[in-house]
């Protein structure tokens, strides 16, 4: 085939381990499970904590840190929003919410198998307006973050993506100006190699969309994302260099092991 280069643009032990150790400092801390009157407790140690399945990365549409905070920590004309990190253009890293709880960040959203997004991933925000450049000590900012995170719950990188991944029906963020090749020579989020084969005539580049985890419940805005994401700009009709990409981002996928 032809190829062509695309342009700049814990195990259950542990678990289990884990949660006796979250049970003893409880109880040497004097705390107590929250436990229903109603029942007898009769405690059983199969069980852990939410495990987020994945990251959602979006800007804030704000024109400063102290702002989006403000409308993180309160509501907004849609109602009140949060994200579990918040990262400003300087840098500064802040925590919001709990790892161990829901944030309301990503909505009705959906990538693959994966609803109710809110319940199973981690948001961060980026201080950002949506119309200007992602400076180099924010992405350094949000790398070390998303290393300690996927890390932690052993997150693939075709499972850190985008708030218009997500939702491309309604949202366009983190906008075309995210350095998404950056994230992923640092194993983070997904990119087409740089030389790149013709697919065959059989390939359907719809089903490699679905295939890497978009919706394809509205076709031109999930176009719309993933010319967001891949091609730095929201226009275009699915054209060759979409199908190549497809091609080289559907192998690439199936060849990431799956994450129990």
């Amino acid at each position: 085939m032809s190829k062509h280069r695309i342009g700049s643009t814990l195990p259950s032990g542990g678990h289990l381990r884990c949660a006796c150790v979250a049970g003893l400092l409880l109880m040497a801390a004097g705390c107590r499970v929250p436990r229903n009157p109603l029942a007898e407790w009769l405690p059983s140690p199969n069980f852990n904590a939410r495990r987020p399945q994945l990251v959602v990365l979006h800007h804030t549409a704000e024109a400063t840190f102290e702002g989006a905070l403000s409308c993180l920590k309160t509501s907004n004309s849609g109602g009140p929003a949060s994200a579990h990190y918040l990262i400003g253009r300087d840098g500064r890293t802040a925590q919001l919410v709990s790892e161990d709880f829901r944030a309301w960040h990503a909505g009705g959203g959906s990538w693959g198998p994966y609803r109710d997004l809110n319940s199973l991933s981690i948001g961060i925000e980026l201080d950002n307006n949506g119309s200007e450049p992602f400076p180099e000590v924010q992405i350094k900012a949000l790398i070390v973050l998303l290393k300690d995170i996927t890390g932690r719950y052993h997150i693939p990188p075709n499972l850190v993506v985008g708030h218009a991944d997500v939702d491309p029906a309604r949202k366009v963020d983190p906008s075309t100006f995210f350095p998404w090749r950056t994230l992923a020579e640092q194993g983070l989020g997904l990119w087409p190699d740089e030389w790149l084969e013709e697919p065959p005539a059989s390939f359907d580049a719809w089903r490699a969309l679905r295939h890497i985890g978009y919706s394809l419940q509205d076709e031109p805005a999930t176009l719309r994302a993933f010319h967001i994401h891949y091609r730095g700009t929201p226009m275009g009709d699915l054209d060759a260099m979409d199908r190549r990409i497809l091609f080289n981002l559907e192998r690439k996928t199936e060849a990431i092991p799956s994450v129990n």
